[in-house]
């Protein structure tokens, strides 16, 4: 990872921003300017110099993820020793990341500096380094594409385990354990597991419900490989569907592959959504579509870009994102096709490339 880039790039926007350095105290930003995977830090970047603020557990693991960054490691807090630091280097106006401190963390960092320059001191610049995060390098996209692949391996693992009278519960930890074996640090978010009714829940949590002999089941899942997390939803079929379940599953499909193609650099977020949305108004489907119809992926599981009505960001090359409509009929059924595309020269590439044409089982 080119480290030293990054934090080029994040001092020159707080320069533009009119302040004289960056307080990281987001550990995912942190991660992605220096290396450090603690859990605790403050990263410092002020006129060329960085400074990496964390407590004694990480004395050896700091300095062998962090080259190129002076690591202090502090006696108290993290923040309150790199906010003490700021003063003594004669810094006088700061910026920091509001989208990710809160009100109580903005005052432990006030409390920090003395009366004669806490006014003033800190400064709101907006989300700097999320920004950056957004345009992914190639060595980024070749761990986010392992981690897909690891997906699409374990969906594929499932289609040959999935059967009535399984619990969902009992799904998720199979899924879980196969993505350990898999070298899973873990899982990107609490698996979802959907089944029957439950499946017209957007966010169906694996529970005891088994799987029935007659409808859909969701499955909703990703894994962290190396720091980078993949996502991915495919829905199944258990037994023989009736007419209208089919004709839905087509829809959404049909709009999942009209968003995909639609994806380009210089296309409008709002653009991408509107192509799966509209072909779910065709149909009269659109009013069962709740959500958003994507966001970009990384060191978390949701950055940006949002792909939403009306957002105006434009895709660039590079970008990973999730192309995911689905429809949901509270207490009848629910569906939801999900892949991740990264944002190339020429369009959009799926990582996750596992079937996802109409599967009964």
């Amino acid at each position: 990872m080119n480290f030293s880039l990054r934090k080029r790039q994040t001092a020159a926007a707080a320069k533009k921003a009119g302040v004289e350095g960056m307080l990281i105290t987001h550990l995912p930003d942190v991660r992605y300017l220096c290396g450090f995977t603690g859990s605790s830090a403050a990263l410092v970047l002020v006129g060329g110099r960085s400074v990496l603020f964390t407590d004694g557990r990480y004395t050896a693991q700091a300095k062998a993820e962090a080259p190129g960054t002076k690591v202090v490691i502090a006696t108290k807090p993290s923040v309150t020793a790199a906010c003490e630091w700021l003063e003594a280097a004669g810094v006088r106006r700061c910026g920091f990341d509001g989208a990710h401190t809160t009100v109580a963390g903005l005052e432990t960092m006030r409390k920090a500096l003395s009366a004669k320059v806490r006014r003033g001191m800190f400064v709101a610049v907006g989300p700097v380094v999320a920004r950056l995060r957004e345009v992914k390098d190639a060595e980024e996209i070749t761990k986010i594409r392992a981690a897909a692949q690891v997906g699409c391996e374990l969906f594929d693992g499932m289609l040959t385990y999935l059967e009535p009278g399984l619990t969902e519960t009992q799904v998720a930890a199979t899924l879980e354990y196969a993505a350990r074996l898999a070298g899973a640090e873990g899982m990107s978010f609490d698996t979802i597991v959907a089944s029957g009714e439950r499946s017209a829940l957007p966010h169906g949590r694996a529970t005891g419900a088994k799987l029935p002999k007659r409808g859909f089941v969701t499955l909703d899942f990703g894994v962290i490989l190396d720091g980078y997390l993949s996502d991915m939803t495919r829905t199944v079929h258990m037994g023989k569907a009736m007419p209208d379940e089919r004709d839905v599953y087509d829809s959404v499909l049909e709009a999942q592959e009209a968003a995909v193609a639609a994806v380009a650099p210089g296309v409008s977020a709002g653009e991408v959504d509107e192509a799966a949305r509209s072909v779910l108004r065709r149909v009269k489907l659109d009013t069962y579509f709740s959500h958003s119809t994507g966001h970009g992926v990384g060191l978390e599981i949701h950055e940006g870009p949002r792909l939403a009505s009306k957002q105006t960001q434009v895709l660039e090359q590079g970008m990973v994102i999730t192309i995911e409509p689905g429809v949901y009929m509270p207490g009848r059924f629910g569906l939801r096709i999900e892949d991740m595309v990264l944002v190339t020269a020429t369009g959009g590439e799926i990582l996750t490339p596992s079937v996802k044409a109409w599967v009964e089982l």
